[in-house]
């Protein structure tokens, strides 16, 4: 299946679109993903989605350091719950590997390799959202990440041997050396940051002994509720919820978003004991309940987010489940606030 990714990926978005005089809720949804959701940093997307929505967000900015510009924005906290371990390892090279080994708790798509040779530290990263596209500003996004959570742990001092990018130069690296520092090269074999080994050994001043355990096992719960929550009926449950406002809620679509065919689909949904029907229902019936009881959209309107043909349709649909209309609904819901 396609890799997922959380929107933390795309904390400072807005803030730096609108500096560039782009329309950020626009492009959010023309990537098909949700501008209200921006917010709920724990909350899982494709991850291609959001390489595709940095990639037009370039290109329409004619800003080809896009994706360094956000990673500027970028906090340590922005990890989620792996920042709280990564702050109670003992030095450098264990936060390094801790951070390598559960990155997919927050970035399915990205892998990070550490080797060491030579008193030389060379950190590979490499980018797969599943699908074909440019990454350019994905790939410096995550690079511009590492290299601000190594500046953490080694201080605002710090200065890598080498940053490496695959792709070509811009034709400004202003920003580049600004951010990464002087040793900057495009063209090369790999993305990725090399520094001395000994950097690596630096401990880790924020660490505090007597936490490290509990931050181990807050990591470990945080981890299984990860593996419980990227189940096939979840990630149908995110698509869903994402494809219905853009009336091509099916099931071909949606396993086309997993790269896989619809039979993959209904095999994993029913050794889950679902069905995408049952799935599509349960959703619509939970959006349709947050909608109708807020008044910010009109019956019209939820019908159509809701991907009902008419107005009509929608409130028969509402009714064999709620036993009332949604304005019936909607006023009683206004009469027990007062």
């Amino acid at each position: 299946m396609k890799s997922l990714a959380r929107y933390a990926a795309l904390n400072g978005y807005v803030e730096l679109g609108r500096s560039l005089g782009l329309d950020p809720v626009r492009l959010v949804r023309d990537a098909g993903l949700d501008p209200a959701s921006l917010s709920l940093q724990d909350r899982w997307v494709p991850a291609a989605a959001i390489a595709g929505l940095l990639e037009r967000s370039a290109l329409e900015a004619r800003c080809e350091d896009f994706g360094l510009r956000l990673a500027e924005r970028r906090r340590f906290a922005n990890l989620g719950p792996l920042s709280l371990v990564l702050r109670e390892e003992p030095d450098v090279r264990s936060a390094l590997r801790v951070m390598s080994r559960h990155e997919h708790m927050y970035n399915e798509a990205l892998h990070t390799r550490l080797t060491e040779r030579n008193g030389i530290a060379t950190l590979r990263l490499t980018l797969d959202t599943g699908e074909p596209g440019a990454t350019r500003q994905a790939i410096e996004l995550a690079v511009g990440v590492l290299h601000g959570v190594l500046r953490e742990f080694l201080g605002t001092g710090w200065q890598p041997v080498e940053v490496r990018f695959t792709h070509p130069a811009p034709q400004d690296l202003r920003d580049h050396h600004r951010i990464l520092g002087p040793n900057v090269t495009f063209e090369q074999e790999f993305n990725g940051i090399v520094t001395y080994t000994t950097d690596l050994d630096t401990n880790n001043a924020m660490s505090d002994p007597q936490l490290r355990a509990y931050a181990q096992q807050f990591l470990d719960a945080a981890r299984a509720d990860h593996a419980a929550t990227t189940s096939t009926s979840d990630r149908v449950r995110e698509l869903i919820e994402l494809l219905l406002p853009t009336g091509r809620c099916s099931i071909e679509q949606v396993a086309r978003s997993l790269g896989v065919d619809r039979r993959t689909v209904h095999r994993q949904l029913a050794a889950e004991g679902q069905t995408f029907t049952s799935l599509l229902d349960a959703t619509r019936t939970e959006l349709a309940q947050h909608l109708v009881a807020h008044r910010r959209h009109s019956l019209t309107e939820i019908a159509q987010l809701l991907a009902f043909s008419s107005q009509s349709n929608f409130s028969r649909w509402f009714r064999s489940r709620h036993g009332c209309s949604p304005k019936q609904w909607r006023d009683g819901r206004s009469r027990s606030a007062t």
